[in-house]
């Protein structure tokens, strides 16, 4: 798509004239540490968002989810990931090799203001931290470290635009195609059929943490 046409913003200075400076609260509330706070709101949550950047600056966003408490803090300046059972992708983790920022953004269901978490990351499978974090009697095999360089919450303006948790407002269950046949639309393989994807795909989703 031509963009070439519409009016664009270059520099930092630009977007102050659109959109003014923060206020003292929003700029000062960035803290290097975790505080109990932020601890606390680790400690509730079942699920984040990951976002990495490989070596050429192509970006990727993947989730991470698991019961509450599953991403632990080591102390004030370190938290851990564990790697569980997905899809064998590994878009973030590969990313990280090259570069190791990470932006972490943690949701508590119900609460319509989030956690956000910047820092440097690295892969581990060191068996004694691995051991920490077991999953339905399965020990993963990998789990990301995080040096948290930012650490702040969020404000609570997008979940009450987006009306996220209006439990009312929430489309139907067959509003969308399942993920099986959306999979199979994409790909329209030969050798396969829909209900071939819905098995699969089932059996997949079976084995949560193997």
């Amino acid at each position: 798509m031509d963009t070439s046409g519409f009016a664009r913003i270059t520099s930092e200075e630009q977007l102050r004239e659109v959109v003014g400076p923060p206020s003292d609260v929003v700029a000062n509330k960035v803290r290097t540490a975790l505080t109990q706070e932020h601890r606390d709101w680790l400690a509730r949550s079942p699920f984040c968002m990951m976002a990495t950047a490989g070596a050429d600056g192509t970006c990727d966003v993947s989730p991470r989810g698991d019961a509450p408490g599953f991403v632990r803090t080591l102390d004030d300046s370190r938290l851990v990931i564990p790697e569980r059972n997905g899809n064998k992708r590994l878009d973030g983790m590969t990313n990280l090799l090259s570069n190791p920022h990470v932006g972490l953004l943690f949701i508590v269901p119900g609460c319509d203001y989030t956690l956000r978490i910047n820092g440097r990351a690295w892969i581990t499978r060191d068996p004694e931290l691995l051991g920490r974090m077991p999953a339905q009697g399965v020990t993963p095999r990998l789990a990301i470290g995080v040096e948290v360089q930012q650490a702040f919450f969020h404000c609570v303006k997008a979940f009450r635009r987006a009306r996220l948790w209006a439990h009312g407002e929430w489309p139907g269950a067959d509003a969308l195609p399942s993920y099986a046949c959306t999979v199979f639309n994409q790909i329209r393989p030969d050798n396969a059929t829909l209900e071939d994807y819905e098995r699969s795909i089932t059996e997949s989703d079976a084995k949560l943490y193997v």
